[in-house]
């Protein structure tokens, strides 16, 4: 049976996905979460690797450990570097990369361009960082995991494929700053401190209930795609 390992960095990206695996079960190895299933007679494990450097390294590190899987997807959302990525757009990191390509973007019912992708330390509020990044980098998209990722699987020697989707673009941005949306020392958002910007700032709500819903999409366009290049990837 093929094996597959597939890696979010937190839940909020992977619910779509994990709802449609079949036969569904929880392990722990290493110290690490892990949610495995099936989809059509593949064998898949799913970890959530956190956000930033240090916490994906260790995990995606004990999870990696004494492991043998036929390829990984690092799936996720990405931020866009410029203003031909929209929000739900599909992208295939084409500089972290090492699986074959082909598969991934002749899908019947999504378009998935190869760009070159960044990791970046933090997440990035303003659109003019955004756009003085693209340019210094020749990136096209922005996420925080997919380089120590890569770097495991190297080390590995596990085929990679990152599959992203566009959750936010240099004019559709995060609906508060980003140390209120989430605390990367903590790895979660902090409710009390959300809540309390939002109240300070009652003209963001509308935008706060749009980036909510953008998310929804870009998670259910994600997860259908990742079922598509799972079914097609042959080995």
């Amino acid at each position: 049976m093929t094996r597959i390992a597939v890696t979010f960095a937190l839940p909020a990206e992977s619910s779509g996905f994990l709802r449609q695996l079949g036969n569904k079960s929880r392990a722990d190895r290493n110290g690490i979460s892990i949610v495995r299933g099936t989809i059509d007679h593949r064998s898949i494990e799913v970890i959530h690797t956190g956000v930033g450097e240090n916490i994906c390294t260790q995990r995606i590190g004990r999870f990696l450990e004494n492991q043998q899987f036929d390829f990984l997807i690092s799936a996720g959302f990405a931020g866009s570097l410029n203003h031909e990525l929209r929000v739900n757009d599909l992208l295939v990191a084409k500089n972290f990369s090492t699986l074959d390509l082909k598969h991934a973007r002749s899908l019947p019912n999504a378009s998935i361009r190869a760009v070159n992708m960044l990791t970046a330390p933090g997440l990035i509020d303003s659109g003019e960082e955004r756009e003085r990044i693209a340019r210094e980098s020749g990136a096209s998209a922005v996420d925080m995991e997919t380089e120590f990722i890569a770097r495991a699987c190297a080390a590995h020697g596990i085929p990679l494929l990152s599959l992203r989707v566009i959750s936010d673009t240099t004019r559709e941005r995060f609906p508060g700053p980003s140390k209120i949306l989430f605390d990367i020392q903590r790895q979660r958002t902090h409710v009390q401190k959300l809540a309390t910007f939002f109240l300070a700032h009652p003209k963001q709500i509308p935008c706060l209930i749009t980036f909510i819903r953008r998310i929804a999409r870009a998670r259910k366009t994600l997860a259908d795609a990742l079922v598509e290049v799972i079914y097609r990837q042959n080995l």
